[in-house]
Formats: structure tokens, sequence, C-alpha cells
């Protein structure tokens, strides 16, 4: 629900903050990333005091918040408190309190499972997004009315938080931390695709409506047309790239793929408004849907990903900084995305993100597909737990639930099995 109010003016604002009178390239491109840029610098402030009261208040916190600026947005009649609407709103900066909920919540075997049903429902809030923004704007005559769309579902997301439960107190106790570092590399990696996965995202959310409209004479009830094939394309092979990522094990080919779709939609988008060859609408639109194919691609696997390569003691850590290079990304692609436009244009935009997104694409072939995670409990009372470091050189890693009284060890099921690993600790009982 909060992610739908987020997502739904993406399809129009842009548009929406270059009709006021006081517009410029810069306020144009704070309108669309001012969010993002408060989201990272509220984000660890946030993480770090729902450690010390509790993560629903923190998250309740954060809805009025964003709540506030909707509101704001809502009344603003000129760009600059449009600009500061859109900050307030990025001060609920709740994803990294969100996850780490989640992860509060979820049994460990299930937490990957947890992560990806997270980041499929961003992806059907974006994709509903992209239907119902324009049709909004074209029936009330406005943008505005969708800031106001947007404080009434996050009053129904805080009538809904109410029935959630308080997340339980969890704590591990790990036994020789530095024989647990995580992968480094590999988070490096993931940390640069939330980076560039948002900012291509955010960017194309700015070029799309002010091309189509000034570009292509195309008023903005044409936008439907063009988002909802798209987003409906991309539901469809949302489900593909799940399967092929987590049954199958192949999250690098699906991230190559999704970063291959997103360059030869900034290709077609380079074509389509190039000055050698003229433009063609027809081409535009498809660059758009493939756009849409390689979001949807990407984003239900990503965190989920993160969360498969951090270690126990570090899963909020890792995925709080995914989170926040994610927002970074969005801030960076809606900033630019205004001023390349005015200054650039969409062909010289499109081929500068064609570029990076050959770098970024080049860059996935250091990563490796993460080992097939599985978990034995014992319960810590009839366990030594002392013992089960000599299991270190066999295993991924092993750590205490002190909550939950329980030993969880994690394995690669391909180099050991369960039942070897029962055997083992038979000689840790008490």
């Amino acid at each position: 629900m909060r992610f739908l109010g987020l997502f739904i003016v993406l399809p129009v604002i842009s548009l929406y903050a270059d009709s006021f009178h006081s517009s410029s390239p810069l306020l144009v491109g704070l309108a669309v990333g001012g969010a993002y840029l408060t989201q990272i610098i509220f984000q660890t402030p946030m993480g770090i005091l729902s450690d010390k009261i509790g993560r629903k208040v923190v998250v309740m916190v954060c809805l009025l918040l964003f709540l506030a600026g909707s509101l704001v947005c809502f009344i603003a009649n000129d760009i600059v408190w449009l600009v500061i609407g859109r900050f307030i709103q990025g001060m609920g900066a709740l994803g990294g309190v969100v996850s780490a909920m989640v992860a509060d919540e979820v049994k460990e075997e299930e937490r990957t499972k947890a992560m990806a049903i997270m980041g499929a429902f961003i992806f059907i809030s974006f994709t509903i997004s992209m239907a119902i923004g324009p049709g909004v704007v074209a029936f009330f005559g406005g943008a505005k009315w969708l800031f106001l769309l947007t404080a009434i579902l996050t009053l129904l997301s805080l009538l809904m938080l109410l029935k959630v439960k308080d997340a339980p107190k969890i704590s591990y106790q790990i036994k020789n931390i530095k024989a647990y570092q995580p992968n480094s590399k590999a988070l490096y990696l993931l940390y640069l695709s939330s980076f560039f996965e948002k900012a291509f995202m955010t960017l194309i959310f700015v070029l799309i409506p002010l091309a189509l409209v000034n570009e292509f004479h195309k008023n903005e009830s044409f936008l439907i047309l063009v988002y909802v094939p798209g987003a409906l394309l991309g539901v469809l092979s949302m489900g593909v790239a799940s399967v092929m990522a987590e049954k199958y094990n192949k999250p690098k080919g699906v991230m190559l793929s999704g970063v291959l779709l997103f360059i030869v939609s900034y290709l077609c988008l380079f074509l389509a408004d190039s000055s050698f060859l003229g433009k063609y609408l027809w081409l535009f639109i498809l660059g758009v849907a493939f756009f849409f194919i390689g979001f949807a691609t990407l984003e239900p696997i990503m965190q989920s990903l993160a969360s498969k390569f951090a270690r126990a003691h570090e899963k909020g850590k890792v995925l709080g900084q995914f989170t926040t290079f994610g927002y970074l990304g969005s801030f960076v692609g809606g900033v630019s995305g205004g001023l390349s436009y005015h200054h650039l244009g969409v062909s010289n935009t499109s081929l500068i993100v064609v570029a990076l997104g050959l770098i970024w694409g080049l860059s996935l072939f250091l990563l490796n597909n993460p080992s097939k995670q599985k978990n034995v409990y014992f319960p810590l009372d009839a366990y030594n737990e002392e013992q089960f470091e000599t299991l270190e050189d066999k295993i991924i890693e092993w750590y205490v639930n002190i909550s939950e009284e329980i030993i969880i060890v994690k394995y690669n099921s391909d180099h050991i099995s369960e039942e070897e690993i029962i055997r083992l600790a038979q000689n840790f009982r008490k």
C-alpha cells in the first residue's frame, strides 16, 4: 500500500512539476527525486530507532510523515512547496525497518522466500500504479489528486498496521565472528545493481511523459496506453524470472537478462528520438515495454539475493545498505533526468544510460550464484554449543538464537547432507 502511494505519482510527476510557472530543470528533478534523498538520510536513523523502541512504532511514525508529505504535495501551489512535500514524504524512510521486521517475524529458512514475496508485491504495486496514475490524472484533470489518493492509501496502511502484532525481540549470539564475514564482492555488486536499477527506473519515468508530450505531441491521457501493456508484460515475465532465480538457483543469469533488457530499452529510446533516423513512436513504446520486462525480471530477486549473501549477524545492516543504495539511485535518476532531458534530450541521455548499462552488465560476470543454503536446528539445552566450532570447515555458518533457544547450522546442500550434520552433532550432546 505504501509503495503504491509512492509509485502512483511516478508516471506523471515530471510533467506536473514542469507545469508550474516557477519550475526549472533542477526543481523538476528534485520534485521527482527529492523523496529519495531524504529516504537516504533517514534510513539509518530510523533503523537505529527501531532497534531501541521497536519496529511497529517506527513504521507508524514513518507512515505519518509520508501522510503529512503527501498532503503538502496535494495543497502545493508552486513547485517549491511540491519539492518540500516530497522531502517530507521521504523522511518516512521505513524500507529498512520493514525488512528488519520481516526478518524478525520469519524463520531463517523462510526468510529468502519472504524477501522475494515482498519484492514481488513491490512490483505489483508498481504495475497497478502505471495503470491508475495516468487514469486518475485524466479523470480528475490534475496530478495533484494523486497525492490525495496517496494520503488515503497511507491512512489504509496505518489501519492495517494496527492489526499487526509487535515484532519479537531477536538477538543472535555469534561464535567466532571473524569466521563469518559476508561475501563482500557479491554484496558490492548487488549494491551497485540496486543503485543502477533504481536510477534507470526513476530516470525513464522522467523521460517518458516529457518525451511523449513534447517530442511526440501526445496528451497525458495517452500515457496509460503506453504504461499498461508494458506493465502487463512485466507481470508475465516476473514469474518466469522468480522461478529461474529461486527454484533453479540461476540468479546471475536472470540478473544479466534484466540488465540486457534495460540496455535494449534505452537503445530503443535512443533510436526513436535520434536525429539521423527521425522520430518513431512505435519504437519508443517498444523501448518502454522492454523496460517493464527488465524491471520485472530484476525487482523480485535482488533483495532476496542480498539476504542470501549476508551472514546472520549482519542481515539487517546488509539489507539497510542495499535499500540505501537503491534510494540513492532513485535520487540520482530523478535529478539527472530533469537536467539531462532539458540539456541533452532523450536520445543523448539514453545513449549515456546504454553505456552505463554495459558497464553494469560486465560487472555482473564477477558475481557467482549463491550456494544452495539449508538449515538444521538443534535445541540449545541439549547440546554443547562450543563444539559446533569443529564444523566450521564443513558448513557455511552456525549461530545461536538466544530468544528461541536454538542452535542453527547453515550448510550448502551440494557439499554436505542434513543427515551427515545430524550424525556429527550427536557427539556434541550434553
